[in-house]
């Protein structure tokens, strides 16, 4: 299903998800699974009706989130995936929802920057709901500012984002409540970037969080086409190893990153979870 979409010169492609699924099959003997589909209840948590009937009536333009056949269909897929890796994740395992479109541009009223729904959110939303405390960490190198927008003010929901200042969607500038937003500059190296991320995750380890869910981009790298981040291959191992420390109920939902080395970069960040 999250292969049989594709929009003529976009830059997600259906082969993001071949080479990521390629390499980690190299590396690991990881069980896969089938997703299960969100319902309307489910997206209502993070999403305004007027959104939802939007979006399944295809009556919207975007050029960059187009309205393209059966996305809806898709995009609910992609949604359940999140929800069953956050419900796998508290259950002791370590869970990657590896599923397009992704999700953290898409608020509670709008599409954009290719997501339609928040998938990530609204799986923060449903454990929130039990009052299970969710931190949610963006390392996509555009700022989470559906994510932000969808969960500011839960008592039971921290955000931490770190991201590439100025660049799309121009939001993370300042932080509030319970948003905290690391902008960092063109050209910062993982070296740099590891600072601000150590006082993210002070934040996320004080909150006590009962799941971390990892918003998951590789658009960091430094060959990657929409950003200007410095990252090696070999640093996402590093920034695997760095969360792993947390050592909390994790999953993981894939965003951005659109180089053809994404699936070596997935590889590495996903190494020291073997």
């Amino acid at each position: 299903m999250f292969l049989d979409y594709s929009s003529p010169g976009h830059p997600d492609k259906p082969e993001r998800l071949i080479l990521i699924k390629k390499e980690l099959e190299r590396i690991g003997d990881y069980g896969f699974t089938e997703t299960e589909i969100a319902n309307v209840q489910d997206l209502l948590l993070a999403h305004d009706e007027a959104h939802v009937k939007k979006i399944k009536s295809g009556q919207f333009f975007d050029p960059d989130t187009p309205a393209l056949e059966n996305i809806y269909e898709v995009a609910i897929a992609a949604v359940g995936a999140a929800i069953k890796s956050s419900s796998l994740a508290l259950g002791g395992e370590y869970a990657f929802s590896l599923t397009r479109p992704p999700g953290h541009h898409a608020t509670r009223q709008s599409a954009g920057g290719f997501c339609y729904f928040n998938n990530i959110a609204v799986a923060a939303k449903k454990l929130s709901q039990n009052n299970t405390r969710v931190a949610i960490l963006d390392v996509d190198v555009h700022h989470g500012n559906g994510i932000e927008d969808i969960v500011m003010g839960d008592k039971n929901i921290v955000f931490c984002s770190l991201h590439q200042a100025p660049l799309y969607p121009g939001t993370g500038l300042n932080s509030k409540e319970n948003c905290h937003n690391f902008p960092l500059p063109a050209l910062t190296t993982f070296q740099r970037y590891q600072y601000h991320l150590e006082n993210g995750l002070e934040i996320i380890n004080n909150f006590k969080p009962d799941v971390l869910g990892i918003s998951l981009g590789f658009d960091t790298y430094k060959h990657d086409p929409l950003a200007q981040f410095s990252f090696e291959v070999g640093d996402y191992k590093k920034l695997g190893t760095t969360i792993r420390q947390i050592n909390r109920p994790t999953f993981f939902v894939l965003e951005g990153g659109y180089s053809e080395d994404i699936g070596l970069c997935a590889s590495e960040f996903f190494t020291p979870f073997l």
